[in-house]
């Protein structure tokens, strides 16, 4: 079942949050722009959310399982299905980019979900996954104090080998990764791989 209590009742608190943290929210952007210099526009965000990070990545269809959250999104002109991850509700071959970003500590199967997005891209197309590293030592913070959070009191978090490993089970191939809110680091930092940063990017392409 969706996770989605907590973004109903309190989705405006969500969308705040990313003014009052805008250096944060900067850097995740940041990072995935590094992988979408070549986007050609027909890309689906899965967990869209308030429309936060498809707007100015100009991604115009998502999906979104909490209705006041979806509710957002399409006030911003976003095309936004009522659907899960695990259960995309588009044909075969359809997308040239798939886009997750904090979602799959919400989601009941990231295996499943993996492999819906694989059916969904075209060949060569690919998915961007940007998640919190529970090994980092923000991922750290978020699991022990989870239980006081609004919206991570039934998150899972991934370390980045696990949600490698789920992209391979998935099919994608070619996967490479980068990352940023690096302790001790100015918040635009950029690296290659993982291990060091907070939130980590990862790029799998369908073959």
């Amino acid at each position: 079942m969706p996770k989605t209590k907590s973004f109903d009742e309190h989705s405006h608190e969500y969308d705040q949050w990313f003014d009052e943290h805008s250096e944060i929210y900067e850097a995740e952007l940041a990072v995935i722009r590094e992988f979408m210099r070549s986007y050609s526009g027909n890309g689906l965000e899965v967990g869209i959310g308030t429309g936060r990070f498809a707007i100015p990545l100009g991604i115009t269809t998502g999906i979104e399982p909490s209705a006041a959250m979806a509710a957002i999104a399409a006030k911003s002109g976003i095309s936004v299905f009522s659907a899960v991850a695990e259960q995309l509700p588009f044909e075969d071959n359809h997308f040239d980019l798939v886009l997750m970003v904090t979602v799959i500590c919400f989601l009941d199967d990231v295996l499943q979900a993996f492999k819906e997005a694989y059916r969904v891209l075209k060949p060569g197309g690919y998915i961007l996954v940007g998640f919190i590293d529970k090994e980092s030592v923000l991922g750290r913070q978020y699991m022990e104090k989870r239980e006081k959070s609004l919206f991570y009191q039934d998150a899972v978090f991934y370390s980045a080998s696990e949600v490698l490993s789920f992209l391979r089970q998935a099919g994608f191939s070619s996967v490479m990764s980068k990352q940023t809110l690096i302790p001790a680091s100015p918040n635009d930092t950029i690296l290659d791989g993982y291990g060091q940063g907070a939130f980590v990017v990862m790029q799998g392409i369908k073959d």
